[in-house]
Parts: structure tokens; C-alpha cells; sequence
């Protein structure tokens, strides 16, 4: 995924997802108990706007993005010893297989190119009966107000790729070896599935 829109647009990301600040605080409630005491990655973290709101839940978090601008700007303000931020490729981790309880990847499986191949990391460095958090916005049911942003939002180059419907997206997750669990609309920009799941093992 190229990380031109991200870097140009790191230091208003914060401010751009403000329209948006109810359905997160919803979100970071609905996590906070499934991260109680885990040991937790989160995956595309942009400024961790996730990570430093639930932090005091969780054992640890590592949090990565691929935008180093993203990363510098959050290093900044990381108060939370628990907390690390780098700068990875959510393709290939650098972490060994079965080492997090939890994986977040919050609104961007719908932006990558290949969010399959995304999955199979994600499996990878999970631990067995490990729980994925994948919340992610909806395009394939928009309303004329939701095209008419999604329309805006690509002229500025905002990188969708995938237009899912929730049970389109649900149906995805469990193709990929996720099995959803608990799912939650939330109300926001657009329609946001917040997905908790978790990923069946092979043999």
C-alpha cells in the first residue's frame, strides 16, 4: 500500500477524525474489555489515536503503521510505558509466530489491496484461540450523502479499495479463517462494523 496520502496527510488526521470522535469513543469502549491484561498488536495505528485510549486495558501494545511521518508524530506524545510505536509492514511483521493475544486492525482492511494477505499475518503472529479486532468502515451500501463523500474523499486520493457490505465483510473474515463473534454498527461518517473474532488454527 503506498503511503503517499498517509505521510501528506499525518499531521490533520487527528483533527480529520474528529467528526467521527462518538462512534470512537464507543469503539474504545467496546475493546477495552476484550484487551483486559493481553498483550496486543495493532496494525496501521496512524497517529494511535486507538492505542493511547486504551492502553491502561492492556498489558502491552505494540502499535505500527506504515507511515513513518504517522509513527514520528505519535513518538512524540507517547506517554504510556506500556505503549511502543514502530514503523512496519502489516505484510511482514517482524514478530515471531503465536506472539499476541489480541490483533487490531481498525479501518483499514477496506483501504489495502490484498486485505487477505493481511489476515494471513495477522494469523501468523496470533496466538492459538488469539482474537482479532477488525472494525472498518462500509461503502457498498452508502446513502447519496455517503457517495457524495466517498466521491470527494477519492478526488483527494483517499486509497479505497474494497466496498464491502457488513455481511459481505463478515463473510470475508470467516473465509479467511476468522470466526466473527460479536458485531456492532456503529454510527459515524459511514457505517462503521466494529468485528471482534477469533481465528481457527490448522491443524
Amino acid at each position: 500500500m503506498k503511503n503517499d496520502f498517509w505521510d501528506k496527510n499525518a499531521k490533520i488526521y487527528d483533527k480529520f477524525m474528529k467528526k467521527d470522535s462518538s462512534a470512537y469513543e464507543q469503539m474504545y469502549a467496546l475493546i477495552r474489555p476484550a484487551i483486559k491484561n493481553k498483550d496486543v498488536l495493532e496494525l496501521a495505528s496512524g497517529t494511535g489515536l486507538i492505542s493511547k485510549h486504551i492502553v491502561s486495558s492492556a498489558h502491552s501494545i505494540e502499535a505500527t503503521d506504515a507511515s513513518e511521518k504517522m509513527i514520528n508524530i505519535v513518538k512524540t506524545d507517547n506517554n504510556s510505558s506500556k505503549l511502543h510505536f514502530s514503523v512496519q509492514d502489516m505484510f511482514s511483521l517482524p514478530y515471531a509466530d503465536n506472539s499476541f493475544d489480541v490483533v487490531i486492525i481498525a479501518n483499514a482492511l477496506h483501504i489495502v489491496p490484498s486485505p487477505e494477505k493481511a489476515l494471513k499475518e495477522i494469523k501468523r503472529v496470533l496466538k492459538p484461540n488469539g482474537i482479532l479486532i477488525a472494525p472498518t468502515f462500509m461503502h457498498s451500501d452508502n446513502n447519496i450523502t455517503g457517495k457524495i463523500k466517498a466521491f470527494f474523499m477519492k478526488l483527494a486520493g483517499f486509497p479505497l479499495q474494497t466496498k464491502w457490505s457488513n455481511f459481505e465483510y463478515q463473510n470475508f473474515l470467516t473465509a479467511n479463517g476468522f470466526i466473527p463473534y460479536k458485531n456492532e454498527i456503529l454510527k459515524a461518517s459511514f457505517p462503521l462494523s466494529y468485528t471482534e473474532c477469533v481465528q481457527v488454527k490448522n491443524n
